[in-house]
C-alpha cells in the first residue's frame, strides 16, 4: 500500500488574538497575543499528514494576492505537493479570525474567499493525482457539489475516503455511503444524525444511524473525553491523552490528518485513531492550527513517554 494522501480543502490565513475570555455579542475587550498564519481545514490537515509520515498533495484554490502567495510558499516548505492548488483572479485568499480564551476554547469566522469557487473542473484538472492516492480526506469548507465529485471518484478506485464532515451541515445519504470513515465531532454527529450526544447510549444509537446511511467506520471526536469509535466488530471508547491545552485551535483537524498518514501506511482503523488521538494531544499544547502539528518522532515518542501506558491496551 502506498503512503499517499490527497487533501481536498481550505486554505485560509488565520489571524489569532489571545485573550482572558470570548467577548459577548457587541462588547469589545483588549487582547494579549497576536499571530498570523497558516490555517484553513484542509490545509491543515495536509501539514498534519505530511508531519506524520504521509506523501501528501492538496488541492485547493487561493487568491492571486500575497496572502496565497505566501500560503503555498509554506506549504511547500512542509514538502506538500501544491501542483493542484489553483490561483483564483477574481477571489482573494480565505480569512479566518479567531480569538483564543485562556482555557484554550476559540471563536472563529471565516472569509471565504476563494474556497468557495473549488470547481468540478478544478477536480477533472486533478484527476490522476487523485486517482494515485491511498487515501482521501475531504472536509466541507469547499463547494459540496466539488467534494461529492471527488468522493465519486476516489471511491470508484476504492481509495479509502475520509469525510471530516465540518462545518457541520446536512448531508445527502448518496454522499454519505461512498464514506469509508467520518470524523465527525458531537456538534457535527448530533446535526447530521438527529440525534443528541447526552451518554454512550446515544452514541451508539449515532453510529448505527452512520452505519444505516452505509458508512462502515464512524469516529466521534470528543475533545478531552477522547473518540468513540464505531467500527464493524465493535463500538468502544478510546480515552484521551491527558494534557494542559493551550489552543484548541485545529485539533480535530491535526486528528483527521494523522488518521489519514496512518492509514495510509495500513495501519487498523483502531491503531490509526490511538495514534491520530496523540497527535492531537500533543497539538493543543501549542498556539496554532498548522503550526501545532506535531512530527512522527514526536507523536511516537509522546506515545513511549506518556503515563499511564494502559491508555493504548
Amino acid at each position: 500500500m502506498n503512503s499517499k494522501v490527497v487533501v481536498i480543502g481550505s486554505y485560509n490565513t488565520d489571524l489569532t488574538i489571545k485573550t482572558k475570555r470570548i467577548p459577548r455579542p457587541g462588547e469589545t475587550i483588549i487582547g494579549g497575543f497576536f499571530s498570523e498564519g497558516g490555517g484553513g481545514k484542509g490545509a491543515n490537515q495536509a501539514v498534519a499528514a505530511v508531519r506524520a509520515g504521509a506523501d501528501v498533495s492538496f488541492i485547493a484554490r487561493v487568491g492571486s494576492d500575497t496572502l496565497g502567495k505566501e500560503g503555498i510558499k509554506l506549504l511547500k516548505e512542509e514538502r506538500i505537493n501544491t501542483r493542484y492548488i489553483f490561483h483564483d483572479t477574481d477571489f482573494p485568499t480565505g480569512v479566518a479570525f479567531i480569538v483564543v480564551d485562556e482555557r484554550g476554547e476559540n471563536s472563529i469566522v471565516v472569509a471565504s474567499g476563494a474556497n468557495a469557487q473549488l470547481s468540478i473542473t478544478d477536480i477533472e484538472t486533478a484527476h490522476e493525482e487523485i486517482s494515485s492516492a491511498s487515501v482521501l480526506l475531504v472536509q466541507l469548507e469547499s463547494p459540496i457539489d466539488t467534494i461529492r465529485e471527488a468522493i465519486k471518484k476516489s471511491h470508484e478506485k476504492k481509495t479509502i475516503v475520509i469525510l471530516n464532515p465540518a462545518p457541520a451541515q446536512q448531508l445527502e445519504q448518496s454522499l454519505l455511503q461512498e464514506v469509508d470513515i467520518i470524523t465527525p465531532n458531537k456538534v457535527e454527529a448530533e446535526m447530521i444524525t438527529g440525534i443528541k450526544v447526552t451518554d454512550e447510549e446515544s452514541m451508539r444509537s449515532i453510529v448505527k444511524k452512520f452505519f444505516d446511511y452505509g458508512i462502515k467506520n464512524v469516529l466521534i471526536t470528543l475533545g478531552s473525553k477522547g473518540i468513540f469509535a464505531g467500527l464493524p466488530n465493535a463500538m468502544k471508547h478510546i480515552p484521551a491523552y491527558k494534557v494542559c491545552s493551550v489552543d484548541s485551535t485545529g485539533a480535530g483537524d491535526v486528528f483527521s490528518g494523522s488518521l489519514a498518514a496512518f492509514l495510509s501506511e495500513g495501519m487498523s482503523i483502531e491503531m490509526a485513531a490511538k495514534m491520530a488521538s496523540a497527535s492531537a494531544s500533543i497539538s493543543v499544547t501549542r498556539m496554532g492550527a498548522q503550526n501545532s502539528a506535531p512530527y512522527r518522532m514526536e507523536i511516537e515518542n509522546f506515545i513511549l513517554d506518556y503515563k499511564p501506558s494502559e491508555v493504548l491496551n
